[in-house]
């Protein structure tokens, strides 16, 4: 699994975190997502590919 971040597009929104608080988190200072674990286990595939899906920015790519 390969999780692409834009940073550029992120809104600070925080679905991704609540979705998958094991692979994203936010900056303190604007909100902007950040990834934890760029290598999750696969069991965790289908919980990251909601994170992505729920990103009202679009701004997490996911690919297996």
């Amino acid at each position: 699994m390969q999780i692409t971040i834009d940073e550029e597009k992120c809104c600070g929104a925080g679905q991704c975190v609540l979705v998958a608080p094991d692979v994203f988190d936010q900056r303190d200072e604007d909100g902007v997502v950040v990834l934890l674990d760029a290598a999750p286990p696969a069991d965790q595939l289908d919980t990251v590919r909601e994170a992505a899906a729920v990103c009202p920015a679009a701004a997490i790519e996911v690919s297996a």
